[in-house]
């Protein structure tokens, strides 16, 4: 069985509200080295009867379609086999 993983993240150039509140948080705990932080989402998807190859095909078109929202995200999938 192979797995996917799949990391969702905003494009760098669309506004992370959430990455701000937690830096903003971060810098008020006193971790002032912290230049920046942008959230994102994670995606674990488990392929049966697969090659990596068809694997890292069938997650990247997953991806697209389904896990992220091409206008604002982009996307990074790595396959363990």
């Amino acid at each position: 069985m192979a797995k996917a993983r799949v990391y969702v993240t905003l494009k760098k150039s669309v506004f992370d509200p959430q990455g701000k509140t937690i830096h903003d948080a971060l810098q008020s705990l006193g971790y002032g080295n912290v230049a920046d932080v942008r959230q994102g989402k994670f995606f674990e998807v488990s392929l049966e009867g697969v090659s990596a190859e068809q694997a890292q095909t069938t997650a990247e078109e997953i991806a697209r379609k389904v896990l992220a929202n091409p206008v604002i995200e982009s996307f990074k999938v790595e396959v363990e086999k």
